[in-house]
């Protein structure tokens, strides 16, 4: 017991402070069990800023765990981290909130080969904000287009468990952990140790987040929708493509398979009431969710 501990456990049994612990790197989290275990990489990445079109990585960092499929985490493995040159100055806002300077990229490069290394075996890529992480790192290797992803906050549903925000640093306090933030290795220890938990329902997060990134998802899109029913997609969760370079421009919703057949009923009654048929349908698994290909 440390020298603090009774001190932490008296403030705590006053009922008016709650005591948060700072983040340490964790080895293990589990004994070996004798279950099938695979490897899973947590990754994070910083940018110069939000458009993997136009901005650039400047830092990338992935840790490696072993887990198995009832979300139990066994070894945290050695983990790879690399700053990159963007060829291009730094944001003063990405600066100020990652504290990457210019001094600190020049002449650095990812090595592809060392990625490629970490993906090979590799089950599952995890990410906080998948949407974001992903596209920038495809851009690094290719090898990041044909793994399964799964998202730390999408493929969790916080909301439902109480939580009121999704945030990392905002999850760790609740869970009883800080940490400097914003550097990527630190925040993939910290996403690492999110997974560990247990949701307030008694679940492992990492098993629902399994489960959640197993799923199919279908993208229905309401092509040529009558303009006046727009309002009425919209209240129905609907959101709008302006289009582009092979994007539709219309009205598009992403659920669940199992809710396609009722989707189309409501559709074909409401929005297509002289002209029910079949509407264009993309369906996202594991290997595409997140991805902007």
């Amino acid at each position: 017991m440390s020298n603090q501990q009774p001190l932490i456990d008296q403030l705590t049994a006053s009922g008016d402070y709650k005591v948060i612990r700072r983040l340490k790197p964790v080895e293990r989290y589990h004994e070996d069990s004798g279950a099938d275990t695979r490897i899973g990489i947590y990754l994070d990445t910083e940018a110069t800023g939000l458009d993997p079109d136009t901005d650039k990585v400047i830092e990338l960092a992935m840790v490696p765990f072993e887990f198995d499929a009832e979300g139990r985490i066994y070894r945290v493995l050695p983990a790879y981290n690399a700053l990159q040159d963007p060829g291009m100055p730094i944001p003063p806002f990405i600066t100020r909130i990652t504290g990457i300077t210019d001094e600190m990229v020049a002449g650095q490069a990812i090595d592809t080969d060392e990625v490629a290394r970490f993906l090979d075996g590799t089950a599952l890529v995890v990410a906080h904000n998948a949407r974001f992480d992903r596209p920038f790192v495809e851009s690094v290797h290719a090898g990041f287009e044909d793994i399964d992803w799964a998202c730390s906050i999408a493929d969790v549903n916080w909301n439902e468990e109480g939580f009121e925000g999704v945030k990392l640093e905002y999850l760790g306090y609740k869970y009883g952990f800080f940490y400097e933030g914003h550097r990527a290795t630190v925040d993939c220890q910290a996403g690492i140790e999110l997974l560990a938990q247990r949701l307030p329902s008694g679940e492992r997060v990492l098993k629902r987040l399994l489960d959640s990134a197993a799923r199919t998802d279908v993208r229905i899109w309401a092509d040529r929708a009558p303009f006046q029913k727009k309002d009425v997609l919209r209240q129905r969760g609907y959101r709008w493509s302006p289009g582009g370079e092979g994007v539709r421009k219309a009205w598009y919703k992403d659920l669940p398979e199992d809710q396609v057949d009722d989707e189309m009923l409501y559709l074909n009654r409401e929005i297509y009431p002289r002209a029910p048929g079949v509407l264009p349908m993309d369906r996202y698994d594991a290997k595409r969710r997140y991805s902007r290909r």
